[in-house]
């Protein structure tokens, strides 16, 4: 009775760090998030967080979609001079950041307009690189809300002055695990700041210009 008592406090222990630190996390990013191309701030470079650009089912990812039309919209506007993609490539049949900069070129974004950061395996590792490889002490995030909000988290530990572009987000529906996953995910980001986890891979320093 004593072990399942111990049991039962852990978990409830766990669910309260859980909700407590996504309500950080929320509360924390606020004011550097934007919906609006007209009222964001301009920043030298927007940085997109990867995506599969298809399920598995073989449709169009829509967080992939939709990222891609907001670094288009913010670079249309002159709110970003530089788009940085910053995605998986761990295996060779599998390539974020190239998809990205495929489809930005097709839609008339100049190729030397365009970095691609092949380790951002998590959002973490894509933050700290876009510091620590490509010199950036300060940028304009691209994804979700629900991922943005996480970014500008980790960015803020990192003393990066972020702010996020809201791309728009997916039905419910299609949304509703990666959300419960986001949960997760957040957890272990804060859990990874406070044992100092680094990214897989640095490297050399890369100059956007």
């Amino acid at each position: 009775m004593k072990h399942v008592k111990r049991l039962l406090k852990l978990a409830f222990f766990i669910l309260i760090y859980i909700v407590s630190i996504n309500l950080w996390i929320n509360h924390q990013a606020k004011s550097a998030l934007y919906n609006n191309v007209s009222e964001i701030p301009k920043n030298k470079v927007g940085l997109i967080l990867g995506a599969g650009k298809t399920t598995q089912y073989g449709n169009i990812n829509l967080y992939y979609k939709y990222r891609l039309e907001a670094a288009i919209a913010l670079f249309e506007s002159g709110k970003i001079e530089y788009i940085l993609i910053s995605g998986d490539n761990s295996r060779k049949d599998y390539d974020e950041p190239t998809d990205f900069k495929i489809d930005l070129i097709e839609n008339g974004i100049p190729e030397n307009k365009i970095y691609l950061d092949y380790a951002g395996f998590r959002t973490l590792d894509s933050m700290v690189r876009a510091k620590e490889i490509f010199g950036l002490d300060a940028f304009t995030i691209i994804s979700q809300k629900f991922h943005n909000e996480r970014a500008i988290y980790l960015a803020n530990q990192y003393d990066i002055s972020a702010i996020a572009f809201n791309a728009k987000d997916v039905p419910k529906r299609y949304s509703f695990k990666t959300k419960l996953r986001e949960y997760l995910a957040r957890t272990k980001a804060s859990v990874d700041i406070l044992f100092n986890i680094s990214p897989k891979f640095l490297g050399a320093k890369i100059e956007i210009k």
